[in-house]
C-alpha cells in the first residue's frame, strides 16, 4: 500500500506545507532542504518512495510555509517532531542538505529515541570557520539586501559560490532560481525568531549513537569540507563518504549516486534497528 498526502500543518506561528509519498508501513525519511530553496529540491530523490515513507516538507520562512509571525518564537526541530506526530510515525531517519543537516542534527540531539538514522549531506555545523571565499559570498548578499532589498539577496544567494557547481547545469541553475524566488527572506530582514540552541550542536555529536552517513560533494566549499569532516569524526561509527564531481547540491548535482547510497544506508537502518512506524496518521 502506498501513501499520498500533500496538506499544511498548522503550528504557532506558522503553517508549514508538506507532502508524503511511499508505503505507510515503511521508514519514514524526512528530507530537510537547505537554505534559501524548499522541499522542490528533494525532487531527484523522488525514486526512493518505491521503498520508504518519504516526508518532505518547506521549513518555517521557506517556500510555501512562509511567511512565518516574527513574534512567536520556535525551533525548527520541534516543527519537525510536531509534524512527525501529525503524520503518526513514532520515529523517522532524517536527511538533511546544508543548513538541513543542521536542523537534522539539532532533532537528534533533542530527541534521540525518535530518530532511526541520520544522513547529513554538506551540513551546516556552527563554530567552524568560513573560508574566504564563502564568507565573501554572505557579505554579497549582506550588501545586496541593504541595497536592493529581498530581491538584491535573492540575486546575490544564486551567485554564491556554493551554487557554483548547480549553476554549470542550466536546469538545475533554472530550479535553483524558482526555489530562491520563492523565498520571503525574513531570515535577512531580521524577522526569524527561532530560539537559539543553548548547546553547540558539536558537543552533541559524541552522543549520537544512531547509524549515521555523512556525505559531501568532493568539490564542495574548503569550510563545508571541513565541517564533514569534523562531523564524520565526531559521530560514533559514522559512515563518510565524498562524491566525485559533486559541489554543495550533492542530491542535485549527483542523483544517481545518492540515491544509491541512500537506498542502502536507510535498508541497513531499518533492518538493523528502532522501532518502525507508529500505526496510523
Amino acid at each position: 500500500m502506498t501513501a499520498g498526502i500533500q496538506g499544511w500543518l498548522d503550528r504557532p506561528g506558522a503553517r508549514l506545507r508538506y507532502e508524503t509519498a511511499g508505503p505507510a508501513d515503511g521508514l519514514a525519511v524526512v528530507l530537510l532542504h537547505g537554505f534559501g530553496l524548499d522541499r522542490r529540491m528533494w525532487a531527484p530523490q523522488a525514486g526512493l518512495a518505491g521503498q520508504f515513507f518519504l516526508v518532505t516538507y518547506d521549513l518555517r520562512g521557506f517556500g510555501a510555509s512562509a511567511p512565518m509571525d516574527p513574534g512567536v518564537p520556535y525551533t525548527h526541530a520541534d516543527d519537525l517532531f510536531a509534524l512527525l506526530d501529525h503524520l503518526g510515525a513514532g520515529a523517522a531517519a532524517l536527511a538533511g542538505q546544508s543548513f538541513g543537516g543542521l536542523v537534522a542534527l539539532q532533532a537528534a540531539a533533542q530527541s534521540p529515541d525518535r530518530v532511526r538514522a541520520l544522513v547529513l549531506m554538506d551540513a551546516l555545523l556552527p563554530g567552524v570557520r568560513w573560508d574566504p571565499e564563502c564568507r565573501a559570498g554572505f557579505a554579497e548578499v549582506d550588501r545586496q539586501v541593504t541595497a536592493g532589498g529581498v530581491a538584491g539577496g535573492q540575486q546575490a544567494w544564486l551567485h554564491h559560490p556554493l551554487f557554483a557547481g548547480a549553476r554549470r547545469d542550466p536546469d538545475l541553475a533554472a530550479q535553483l532560481a524558482v526555489m530562491v524566488s520563492d523565498y520571503p527572506g525574513q531570515h535577512w530582514l531580521g524577522q526569524d525568531p527561532e530560539t537559539a540552541d543553548p548547546r553547540p550542536p558539536a558537543e552533541a555529536l559524541g552522543g549520537l549513537t544512531m547509524p549515521a552517513l555523512v556525505v559531501a560533494g568532493e568539490q564542495d566549499m574548503p569550510c563545508f569540507l571541513e565541517m564533514t569532516g569534523t562531523l564524520a569524526r565526531g559521530i560514533p561509527g559514522a559512515e563518510h563518504t565524498l562524491i566525485p564531481g559533486a559541489g554543495h547540491m550533492v542530491n542535485m548535482e549527483r542523483p544517481a549516486e545518492v540515491n544509491a547510497l541512500l537506498a542502502s544506508f536507510l535498508t541497513r537502518a531499518a533492518n538493523g534497528r528502532g522501532p518502525g512506524r507508529a500505526g496510523g496518521r
